[in-house]
């Protein structure tokens, strides 16, 4: 990914938070010369110094066939974007557009039964463990659990190389930086205001 000086995010603890924030992401890899990829949920977890991200497709999928056959897959993760208007500049310029992008790479290692059991019953708790009904691994029948375990496959991906860039109007001077929040506070769209609460986090910060 073309990471320009300004935008080039290298704190791996942040990176880190962003993913776990914005799990939903994106593995590409090729078969046969074409890429091919999948959109889903990942987990994440830390061992010593090393950095893993877990994930499990349907076993009809063929993509984690491509795994033992392919080196490093491109996993990627999404954060807020917006287009950002020159019209908001206090100094003539082009429009652009903020965003947030994680690209990782690393070798895909696919997961024993007792592995990905134990990958599942973490992402339930996750998303789940706040519920006021959760539905948690303890509370599923057995048999539909063994069911749902022969549809899927678990892998996971020791994470060897991280691209991160946050393009978040850094380059822009303060008072077109102020500017830019109170336009994406008044565009009246959801995505844009989530945007203009990120660049607020960021001024604070």
């Amino acid at each position: 990914m073309y990471i320009p000086k300004h935008f080039k995010i290298t704190d791996i603890n942040e990176v880190w938070e962003f993913i776990q924030s914005n799990s939903f992401g994106t593995i590409v890899t090729t078969k046969e010369g074409k890429p091919i990829a999948t959109h889903l949920p990942f987990g994440t977890n830390k061992k010593g110094d090393d950095l893993y991200i877990t994930g499990h497709m349907a076993y009809g999928n063929p993509q984690w066939r491509t795994f033992e056959s392919w080196g490093d897959v491109l996993v990627m993760f999404q954060g807020p974007n917006a287009y950002i208007s020159s019209s908001w500049y206090s100094q003539e310029n082009v429009p652009t557009w903020n965003y947030q992008a994680v690209h990782l790479y690393g070798k895909p290692i696919i997961l024993k039964k007792d592995e990905l059991i134990e990958e599942l019953m973490k992402m339930l708790d996750k998303y789940e463990g706040n519920r006021e009904n959760p539905v948690l691994w303890d509370k599923l029948s057995p048999d539909l659990l063994e069911k749902e375990l022969k549809g899927i496959v678990g892998f996971k991906i020791k994470v060897e190389e991280i691209q991160a860039a946050y393009k978040l109007s850094q380059n822009r001077n303060e008072t077109d930086y102020d500017h830019i929040i109170d336009e994406l506070q008044h565009e009246g769209n959801p995505n844009l205001n989530q945007m203009s609460r990120l660049l607020e986090e960021k001024r604070k910060s």
